[in-house]
């Protein structure tokens, strides 16, 4: 087999990984939007992240003896920046609109490949990617003096339990196998948001429909994006991912339009090519240093 051709494939895979875990996410989300007025935020982050534990323990089936110091440092703070990062993000949806509160969020990761960055041409990249963000949210339509602080608060603290959880994911690929240190932190975090959930929900509202809804929002937005990013950030650095992170909004719109209708304006399309752009330039200059650091394989403790 030629060489470059596995040389690439191999680069390619994880970035396959992660583009499949932006759209799973965004659908997820899109599916969440319906059920969110029905049960509320809190009762909705903690019925997904209940279900996404559960599953992920049942199929990885993790080692729960035998950890050392390190390993659960890590299973704990990944769980943690887990359960931080979905529980704020869905209160600021209480205050904000989605896509100022995306715009906001968003600021996390990108701040993170910003100082993770030591080229100018990242530097310009992730400029370049928050404006496309700027573009493709509907903030623009939104006066900013009218918004509600405190969502602005819950969003920023989303955005930085989100550059927290692409450090965590990391560090918890380095220290468990495959995917047991997934399952750990999904476990950790539906224990922290669990009671917070226990005291919003609405018992008679827990329908079979509902859970059948959370189960399908817990595969889409947890089990299978987590689980796929997990593998990619074995393999690239935070600051590539935290850029391949930026066409989350551009998936946004696509589920939006595909699953609520909502129609694309040529100031989101200008958005969506700037983003995609500002990815494309982190890759081909980020991808020769692509091991550096990375992850030596599976089972490392």
């Amino acid at each position: 087999m030629n060489p470059l051709v596995t040389e690439r494939g191999t680069r390619l895979r994880p970035t396959a990984y992660v583009l499949a875990a932006v759209v799973s996410v965004q659908f997820g989300g899109a599916f969440a939007a319906v059920l969110v007025p029905l049960i509320g935020a809190s009762a909705t982050v903690t019925l997904r992240l209940l279900i996404s534990a559960a599953i992920m323990v049942l199929l990885v089936r993790p080692r729960w003896r035998g950890r050392s110091r390190e390993a659960w440092r890590a299973g704990l703070f990944f769980g943690a920046a887990l359960a931080g990062m979905n529980f704020s993000f869905y209160q600021s949806l209480a205050t904000l609109p989605l896509g100022v509160a995306v715009t906001v969020e968003f600021l996390g990761p990108l701040a993170l490949s910003a100082v993770l960055s030591r080229r100018v041409r990242d530097v310009l990249a992730v400029t370049a990617a928050l404006a496309g963000i700027v573009l493709i949210s509907r903030a623009l339509s939104v006066p900013w003096a009218d918004l509600d602080l405190v969502g602005i608060g819950w969003a920023a603290l989303a955005g930085a339990f989100w550059a927290a959880y692409i450090l965590g994911s990391r560090s918890a690929g380095r220290h468990f196998d495959r995917l047991d240190g997934l399952a750990v932190a999904l476990a950790v975090a539906a224990v922290l948001v669990t009671p917070a959930g226990l005291l919003s929900v609405h018992v008679p509202a827990l329908t079979w429909a509902v859970l059948g809804a959370g189960t399908g929002i817990a595969l889409l937005s947890s089990v299978v994006p987590y689980s796929l990013e997990l593998l990619a950030l074995r393999s690239i650095p935070p600051k590539v991912f935290g850029i391949l992170l930026s066409l989350e909004p551009a998936a946004a719109a696509l589920a939006g339009l595909v699953v609520l209708g909502q129609a694309l304006t040529v100031l989101q399309l200008v958005g969506m090519g700037l983003v995609v752009g500002a990815s494309a330039v982190v890759m081909v200059g980020g991808a020769p240093r692509a091991a550096v650091g990375a992850d030596p394989g599976p089972g490392r403790d």
